[in-house]
């Protein structure tokens, strides 16, 4: 967490849980319907690698949100990087599991979808940036996670206070 000259803490997405801030930025992707959805994300596995495609029916938004979270950390990342990201084992029998890269597309139409938004913007020396506008709109949910977590652990410690007296 950095401190601002004033003396006011400033957050930003390094210091939310991964979990957290991915779920939340979900959600306010979901919410906020900017992001286009491709036609084929219920039918299209993540990878080659995998046998069914994902369960979860919001996975492209969450996906989109990893995407993000993932170039917000960095300085500058390219399709073919995030493909290896998101990759995973290929089950190949009785032989040694390789490591493989995930589909290629999927990480594109969510790069594009963030593009279009004005998350991202592409670098000059290639891959893809997290752009000014998309960098205060990720904090700014950063800093509401943050303040959802924070309320959640004051209310458990309420819950075991009053438990204690009990």
């Amino acid at each position: 967490m950095l401190t601002h000259s004033l003396g006011a803490s400033v957050v930003n997405v390094k210091d939310c849980p991964a979990d957290a801030f991915i779920t939340a930025y979900a959600n306010h992707l979901k919410r906020s319907g900017k992001i286009e959805v491709p036609v084929w994300v219920d039918i299209v596995k993540t990878g080659h690698f995998k046998e069914l495609p994902p369960y979860d029916p919001d996975w492209f938004y969450v996906r989109a949100a990893a995407l993000a979270r993932h170039i917000y950390l960095r300085k500058s990342v390219g399709i073919g990087a995030l493909t290896k990201h998101h990759g995973g084992p290929k089950n190949k029998g009785h032989r040694p599991q390789h490591h493989v890269a995930s589909s290629a597309n999927v990480q594109r139409k969510a790069v594009q979808g963030l593009e279009g938004i004005g998350v991202l913007e592409k670098d000059p020396k290639g891959g893809r940036r997290i752009s000014q506008d998309g960098m205060r709109d990720l904090d700014r949910i950063a800093v509401a996670c943050l303040e959802s977590l924070k309320e959640d652990d004051d209310e458990e410690e309420e819950e075991e206070e009053e438990e204690d007296d009990e």
